[in-house]
């Protein structure tokens, strides 16, 4: 019987969560600045982006459940960062906006993803090539999990 399929070196999942342990690490020093947490980084790039949005999408975005959304959110609301409301449309929908607070700490957090740049040693070309593995990586189990 051959068992090196078993073995950690033979595994595409360890070296893929050991950098994502490692990276989010990197941050951890950066977002200490900004009073946010990776995950609170995350949400926070939605709302940067798309000023507000439905729980529910910010979950599929962001990969996330309700479970661990809904105290995050808490968290950010009691920083100031974010709000929450129910839809004036569907009471059933919960809204989560970025505040006049959150806007602003989008200028500090601008000097994040260059800083983690300089960290990773990559090429523009690596990135883009590894961004696109990483894809259609996600793309294939979320299609198998469905």
């Amino acid at each position: 019987m051959n068992d090196d399929c078993l073995k950690l070196k033979s595994q595409l999942c360890f070296p893929i969560y050991a950098c994502a342990r490692e990276i989010i690490k990197a941050y951890k020093p950066y977002l200490e600045k900004l009073n946010l947490t990776y995950t609170q980084y995350i949400v926070m790039m939605v709302l940067w982006e798309q000023k507000e949005v439905t729980v529910k999408n910010l979950g599929e975005n962001l990969c996330l459940d309700s479970g661990t959304l809904t105290p995050l959110l808490k968290k950010l609301e009691k920083k100031g960062f974010a709000a929450r409301k129910r839809s004036s449309k569907d009471e059933r929908s919960l809204l989560v906006s970025i505040t006049e607070v959150g806007e602003k700490l989008k200028a500090e957090a601008v000097k994040v993803p260059p800083a983690m740049c300089s960290c990773v040693d990559l090429t523009k070309d690596d990135v883009v090539h590894l961004r696109r593995l990483l894809a259609k990586i996600q793309n294939n189990l979320t299609a198998i999990s469905k």
